[in-house]
């Protein structure tokens, strides 16, 4: 039997905002809805399902991306002005090159740490 991961609950205070900033910024589709959630499909079938909540604790979610998708992604941030980090703690401006490929942290309207990489980590290379 093979485990893979099918969706995760993603809270904010406004769920169509933070779904449509995470969706424009990874170059996704339009998020869509079922039931209580607006949902964003990623490529590989795994949802992020945004849902409404008071609370927001601070979560941290990494998208692996291709070289292509991550300058795209870096220049959608750029244009919306939202600032870029290479380690998780956001000390370091920019993007990092970790196993020789590239990565950014940044944060989302909700408080959430998003990254974005180009490599797996432990996968080789610098």
């Amino acid at each position: 039997m093979s485990i893979e991961l099918n969706h995760t609950i993603v809270a904010a205070r406004d769920k169509h905002a933070e779904s449509r900033f995470v969706a424009e910024v990874l170059g996704l589709p339009e998020p869509g809805t079922f039931g209580p959630f607006a949902v964003v499909e990623l490529s590989n079938g795994v949802s992020l399902d945004f849902i409404d909540t008071d609370e927001v604790p601070s979560q941290h979610y990494a998208f692996l991306i291709s070289e292509e998708e991550f300058d795209a992604v870096a220049g959608r941030l750029r244009e919306r002005r939202v600032a870029t980090y290479g380690d998780p703690g956001h000390n370091q401006p920019g993007h990092n090159t970790h196993d020789g490929g590239r990565g950014l942290y940044f944060s989302s309207p909700e408080g959430h740490n998003l990254e974005v990489i180009t490599r797996p980590y432990g996968s080789g290379g610098n």
